[in-house]
Order: structure tokens, then C-alpha cells, then sequence
């Protein structure tokens, strides 16, 4: 499903001309000069075209001929783009070159007699890969016909390595490609119609008569891809020479006599046309609108159609919508994807978007020289946004209390990578397969993984904070555990009877009385005693309820201290027997009442009965 929905994702990007999708036998590369040449081949001048936005210069990307070359492929020389080595037998300079140029057979160092022999096979290599482009491009010149061909093979033919090092340009490109211009002329010699014409036909005919299969994407019969090119590029962690989506480089797989890509065959141009289509939401012009990151999961997505929703999608998944934008287009359409968020995809219409019209999300992760598929969904825009209301329903949680004149920070749709961020002490300690289920629950409104409520428990005992997401994580996973056990609620229940609520709740009002009656300490029960309560409750609580004791005596105000009693024992009277210990959930449910409890404490006045809301909300399906 997922080759065949970027196979036909490439029909849709190839009429567009922002993305600048490669035809069949062209791709987009990093090109950061051109070798400008006269008619007779004599070369202008070699000009840099690289972009300086942000300060830092950086290679444009441009259509040429052909693909990209893969490491360790030997000698493979472009056809009119190659970088400065192949094009122009240019060799980088180096600290050393001086000194190995000098170095004396007789020498006794080992190291300098050592960089002067890498040096001879830097310059044995280049001279090697200079010579297979230029007697490439002369082999073609009687075939292609061209005149500006020709004047290129004129330079190639007249072209003395040496020059290249006059070019202090080259010196300055660290990576990218250089094509060939004619003075005067503002198209490309590559992009002649002659050479292209010519350049098609080596790429029509793909069909081979002697290896035929299948192609399981199109269902055609053609010959089918060894290696599926171009390699996808773009996704975080992975190698700078791209990756393969699908690939097979064990003897394991050759026990039917198939090697490489015939083990799943796809054609040639259907392998070009899915490769190209991904590369472009990864790497293209347009990628910004198609993708994002979250925790070490590349994330591409796209709709069959262009909307005006797709274009918001990276911005809400990554919680960046622009609530205050001065521009009231862009306020409507963020307010319409803000109700959709709280009503389901049906508010999608507002937008001028079908609802109806498919979505299609898909989760990368690097693996080596290959790609990791971390999740693929597929669906409508309106069941998308159904299934994200219920992840924002499973999420609600009352807000934390952060004071009278403090604004509240609280998010009402927390970005999933504000989740992970609470289940590690830094980014890089997030488990790496964590983002991916993670996301594969929101979008399936499946149960959220246990090592998410898992971590977050970890990292409550760690440092002793519960706050707004944490809670809410918590919130959120026993929801989809208890899913028909009547849910969780959003704020404090009285009425609630489970013993690790109630022991949270207890364990706040026992924190709530002695930050009372000793202004200023420095540590609460909170920090020395919130693990022990949370996992072992019997072997804490009773030496808690004596110090309450002592802190209850010394509240100065003598309707606070009965309020407070009475608390206590609503709580209380309900708990028949001091659990031992504390499973998973419990202590998840142990931290909802705590958290609950304790903010109740600055939303509602402590008059007994009437302390605490309960206000449940169940988020089952609609």
C-alpha cells in the first residue's frame, strides 16, 4: 500500500511546478557552480551559484540527468553534472599536500612517507575519474549530435587538471555538484532540447526482453529494479548518501535464485516514481508543508488532492498553529482546524476541504543504508481529525495552578513531542520506537503504550513533579485502559472509590496541611516520601498520618483545621485496608488523585462537601 499510494503521489507532484518533481531519467542534486565555456570550448569562467540565505551558502537543487551516484560504486561518472573531481580533476588541498609533494624517498618518517603515498592515490584517482567522464562524454558526441555537446567535449578535450587548481572557488565548495552553461546563454547545456530528446530515449524503453516480471506496484509487466533508485534522503539519523526503503543484501534471501530487488519485484520507472514522490516530502522545495519530526521518527504525510488542510497538518502536529496571526485568512482557517480538533473533520468543510478526500501518513526511521517503516496510516481527513479529538478528549485534564497573575501555559492540544519530553531527563534518553507507537496510538485511537506511562511514573519518582502534561499522559493512558470501566475524570471526583485514588488524594492533603502550618520549608513529604507512597503505600502512610497529626495542631486557623479534618476523613472512610504495594496503573491512578486533589485546593474554597468537582469525562468513542 505504501509503494502504490506514492506511486500515484507522483502524478499529483509531477503537475506541479513548486515541487519540482523530476521527470522519468532526471533527478533533483545539489549543484553549487557552473563551468561557463565559449562555443570552441575554452572556458569562461567557473561561477558560484549557491545560495546565501541564513548567512551560510548552500547548494540550489536542480533537475539533471540521471541519479545519484552510490557510495563504493567505483568508477560512475555523470552526464553533463559532476562534482569538481569527475568534471574537472580537481584535488581538494589539504594541510599535508605541500609536504607530500616534497616527501624524499629516503625519508625515515613513516607518517609523512605514509600521506605522501595517500596523496599519489588521491591524485592517481581523481586523474582516473576526470578521464571516465571526459571519454564518456566523447564516446556520446557522433551519437547526440548537438552543437552544444560539442562544445563541451571541445573543453573536455583541451582541459589541463592543472588549471582546476587556479579555480579558488573549488576550494571553497565543500559538497555539491557543477553543471555546464554556454557564455551568453541562460539555459543549461543539459537542457537542450536535442540532449534531452536524446537522454529520453536511453529511458523509454524499460522493459527488458530477457527479465520479465511483475511489477507489484503497477501490476505491469516490466523488468524489474536490482536496486531501487533514487535513495531516499532527508530522514533524521540516517547516512548523507540516503537510504533504501526497500532493499535485500543477505544470502538468505537468494535461496529462490533472486537477488536483490527481484526478491519484491517492482519496475524500474515504478521504483523511479515512488522514490522520487518521497524524496520530494523529505527533501524537495515543499518539504517544510509535508513533514516533521518527533523523537527520532521522520514524519511525511500528504493528501490525495491538495487542501488547505495539508498545508496546517506539520504546524498542528508539532503544535506551532499560529493562534496569534495578524492576518484574519490565516486566524479563520486556524480557527476552523481548531473546532475540527474539538467538534471532529466534519468542520474541515469550512475550509473549502471534501472531508471525504484521503490522507495518507507514514513514519521513517534511519536504519543503517536502509529505512525503518515506524507506522503507515491511511485514511479520510475526517477521520483523522475524529481520531485526534479523541487523543485531545483522552488528554483534558483540569489546568495546573500557577497563580493569580500568571497566564496560563498549559496547551490545550499538547504536541505529541511535548508528551515524550516528560519521559526522559533530556531529548537524546527518549526511547527511539517510543515516538512511533505513540503516534500509531493517536492516529488508530488505539491504547497508548505502556513504556509511555511507564517512563512517566519513572521520571515523577525522579524529580517528584506532576504537572499539567504529566498528569494528563496518566489521564490519557487509563482511559484507553479502562475504555468501559467508566473513564477518568478530567477534574477531582468525591466520589471516586479506588484506594490509589484516594491515597493521591490523600497524599495531597497530608503535603496541603504541613505546607500550611510550616511556611517556607524547603522539603515537603512530596520530596522525600512520594515514591515509597506511590509503590508501597502500607509501609509510609501510617508514619505520615502521625506527622499530620503534629501539623494539623499548629494551623493557626481553627475553621481550617476542621475543614481539613474533615477531609481527611471523607477520604479516609472509604479505604478499608492499606494496600501493600501498587501496580502500574495504581500508581498512575495514585498520581490523577494527587494531582487532582491538590489542585482543587487553589480552584475551590475548603468548605466540607462542596471542596471538590467532579467533573468525568469518559472519551469513549462517538
Amino acid at each position: 500500500m505504501i509503494l502504490q499510494a506514492l506511486n500515484t503521489l507522483y502524478d499529483r507532484l509531477a503537475t506541479d511546478d513548486s515541487y519540482g518533481v523530476a521527470k522519468w531519467g532526471y533527478s533533483r542534486q545539489n549543484i553549487a557552480y557552473e563551468v561557463v565555456i565559449h562555443p570552441d570550448g575554452g572556458l569562461h569562467q567557473v561561477v558560484d551559484i549557491r545560495s546565501s540565505d541564513g548567512g551560510q551558502p548552500r547548494a540550489v537543487q536542480k533537475v539533471v540527468p540521471g541519479q545519484s551516484k552510490p557510495s563504493g560504486s567505483g568508477l560512475s561518472p555523470g552526464f553533463l553534472w559532476d562534482n569538481p573531481s569527475y568534471g574537472l580533476g580537481y584535488i581538494a588541498a589539504r594541510d599535508d599536500t605541500t609536504e607530500a609533494v616534497s616527501v624524499d624517498d629516503n625519508t625515515d618518517d613513516d607518517a609523512v612517507r605514509h600521506r605522501a603515498d595517500q596523496y599519489v592515490k588521491r591524485i592517481l584517482r581523481t586523474m582516473e575519474s576526470f578521464e571516465a567522464f571526459r571519454d564518456r562524454h566523447l564516446g556520446l558526441e557522433a551519437e547526440i549530435e548537438a552543437p552544444e555537446f560539442s562544445s563541451y567535449c571541445r573543453f573536455l578535450e583541451a582541459w589541463d587538471t592543472e588549471q582546476a587548481l587556479k579555480q579558488a572557488l573549488l576550494g571553497e565548495i565543500s559538497s555539491g555538484f557543477g553543471v555546464v552553461r554556454l557564455v551568453g546563454s541562460t539555459n543549461y547545456v543539459h537542457d537542450s532540447p536535442r540532449i534531452r530528446q536524446w537522454w529520453q530515449r536511453q529511458h523509454d524503453d524499460v522493459i527488458s526482453e530477457d527479465c520479465q516480471s511483475r511489477c507489484l506496484v503497477t501490476g505491469a509487466l516490466a523488468s524489474a529494479a536490482s536496486i531501487h533508485s533514487p535513495a531516499i534522503k532527508g530522514v533524521k539519523g540516517q547516512q548523507s548518501s540516503g537510504a533504501k526503503l526497500v532493499s535485500f543484501n543477505c544470502d538468505a534471501f537468494e535461496s529462490y535464485g533472486r537477488e536483490q530487488g527481484l526478491n519484491a519485484p517492482v519496475s524500474e520507472l515504478a521504483a523511479f516514481r515512488y522514490a522520487t514522490a518521497l524524496n520530494s516530502l523529505t527533501t524537495g522545495p515543499c518539504s517544510k508543508r509535508h513533514r516533521f519530526s518527533i523523537g527520532d521518527t521522520t514524519v511525511v504525510f500528504w493528501t490525495e488532492k491538495p487542501t488547505a488542510t495539508e498545508s496546517w497538518l506539520s504546524d498542528l502536529f508539532s503544535g506551532e498553529l499560529p493562534e496569534d496571526a495578524q492576518d484574519r485568512a490565516t486566524l479563520e482557517q486556524v480557527d476552523v482546524l481548531l473546532k475540527a480538533l474539538r467538534r471532529g473533520g466534519g468542520e474541515l468543510s469550512a475550509l473549502g476541504d471534501d472531508p471525504a478526500v484521503g490522507v495518507c501518513i507514514l513514519g521513517l526511521a534511519a536504519n543503517a543504508a536502509r529505512l525503518s517503516v515506524r507506522f503507515w496510516y491511511q485514511d479520510s481527513l475526517a477521520r483523522l481529525f475524529d481520531r485526534l479529538r479523541e487523543h485531545y478528549r483522552a488528554l483534558r485534564i483540569v489546568p495546573e495552578f500557577v497563580g493569580p497573575k500568571v497566564k496560563r501555559s498549559d496547551p490545550e492540544f499538547p504536541a505529541n513531542w511535548m508528551l515524550l519530553r516528560e519521559t526522559a531527563r533530556e531529548s537524546k534518553d527518549i526511547p527511539p520506537l517510543l515516538a512511533g507507537a505513540l503516534l500509531r496510538a493517536v492516529l488508530y485511537g488505539t491504547a497508548y503504550p505502556n513504556a509511555l506511562a511507564s517512563a512517566v511514573i519513572l521520571r515523577i519518582r525522579a524529580d517528584r513533579k506532576i504537572d499539567y502534561i504529566r498528569a494528563a499522559i496518566l489521564k490519557a493512558w487509563l482511559i484507553r485502559l479502562y475504555r468501559f470501566k467508566g473513564g477518568i475524570p478530567v477534574s477531582l471526583d468525591i466520589d471516586r472509590v479506588e484506594p490509589a485514588y484516594r491515597l493521591g488524594r490523600l497524599f495531597a492533603v497530608l503535603e496541603k496541611t504541613q505546607t500550611d502550618a510550616l511556611k517556607g520549608i524547603n522539603a515537603t513529604i512530596r520530596d522525600r516520601f512520594y515514591g515509597a507512597a506511590s509503590a508501597t503505600p502500607a509501609t509510609v502512610f501510617p508514619r505520615l498520618l502521625r506527622t499530620y497529626q503534629h501539623h494539623l495542631a499548629k494551623l493557626e486557623n481553627v475553621g481550617q483545621k476542621v475543614n481539613r479534618e474533615k477531609l481527611l476523613q471523607e477520604i479516609m472512610e472509604k479505604i478499608d485496608n492499606m494496600p501493600n504495594h501498587l501496580g502500574l496503573e495504581a500508581q498512575g491512578l495514585f498520581a490523577i488523585g494527587y494531582y487532582h486533589q491538590r489542585t482543587a485546593f487553589y480552584t475551590k474554597h475548603e468548605v466540607a462537601g462542596t471542596n471538590t468537582t467532579a467533573s468525568a469525562d469518559n472519551c469513549t468513542e462517538e
